[in-house]
């Protein structure tokens, strides 16, 4: 699955406090679509992508944790997020992949760009504000 994909390296954003050394494993309820069990784990290239993942991961928990964007190392096979790869962002700008295999964190990373307020208010207004159920299709 990995033919011409990116070398990275590569990132993950959430909320959860996490180890270099300790995986990231698919299995667990999705942050965006509560009802789905996710069959991947997801990640991108870009430092700033998981900085947002990880900002809108502590919106959907209520705005009251702390997020994390991690450098992390694909421990198998993985391929672009078909969620926006040619679906949304033809081509993979947005450098995003997913493995049904674990990702090893790395280390953290605290030189991401966080969102300035406003920013963060257009994103709940866009996703945080919408119901589980209307958050869009998760191809998993």
């Amino acid at each position: 699955m990995n033919n011409a994909l990116d070398d990275g390296p590569f990132f993950h954003g959430t909320a959860a406090a996490l180890q270099p050394g300790e995986l990231l494993s698919a299995g667990y309820r999705s942050n965006y679509r509560p009802d789905v069990v996710m069959n991947h784990v997801y990640f991108t290239a870009l430092r700033d992508g998981a900085g947002l993942a990880a900002e809108l991961a502590v919106e959907l928990l209520g705005g009251t944790g702390v997020p994390h964007v991690y450098e992390v190392e694909p421990t198998g096979s993985f391929e672009n997020d078909p969620n926006v790869t040619d679906k949304k962002f033809p081509g993979n700008p947005t450098r995003s992949f997913r493995s049904a295999g674990p990702l090893r964190v790395v280390r953290e990373v605290t030189d991401w760009v966080r969102l300035t307020p406003e920013a963060l208010q257009g994103w709940r207004d866009r996703l945080i504000a919408k119901a589980p159920h209307d958050r869009g299709d998760i191809v998993n």
